[in-house]
């Protein structure tokens, strides 16, 4: 008995192509609202992992990618500016600027990194991030 639902037609290359790189360029969404960038791949996760490996595979990873970098490197700028705050107090903490500021280039980093796999995506290309992308694909392929 046929309910009137079917599966929804798979997504076009260009259309592939298109919201993988939303995916990866929502990182730049932690510029406006700090935080809310993962939530973009999250949803084009959900919505198109029946219609496109290609774009849950990319989806997935930059999900994992911006938590790891951006809210994971988010705390440790926090802990590392915290620590040497306290130490400042006694002067060694002086010594720890240079590293609680090279701390604080993670999440820009991030935000590169993140540009670069939108524009590769873009053209068409696999793009894979270093360790998550291979992660990835291991977990989600099964």
């Amino acid at each position: 008995m046929n309910t009137g639902q079917s599966a929804p037609p798979p997504l076009s290359p260009q259309d592939e192509r298109q919201w993988a790189m939303i995916s990866h360029l929502s990182v730049l969404l932690n510029l406006v609202t700090g935080i809310l960038g993962p939530v973009v791949p999250l949803i084009l996760y959900l919505s198109y992992k029946d219609r496109s490996r290609y774009v849950a595979y990319q989806s997935l990873q930059a999900l994992i990618f911006q938590l790891v970098w951006w809210v994971g490197g988010g705390v440790l700028v926090g802990i590392a500016w915290t620590i040497t705050g306290v130490l400042s107090a006694i002067l060694i903490g002086l010594i720890c600027i240079p590293f609680a500021i090279l701390f604080s280039a993670l999440p820009l980093v991030a935000l590169v990194y993140g540009v670069i796999a939108g524009v590769q995506t873009s053209q068409g290309q696999d793009f894979k991030y270093w360790l998550i992308g291979d992660w990835v694909r291991s977990t989600y392929t099964g």
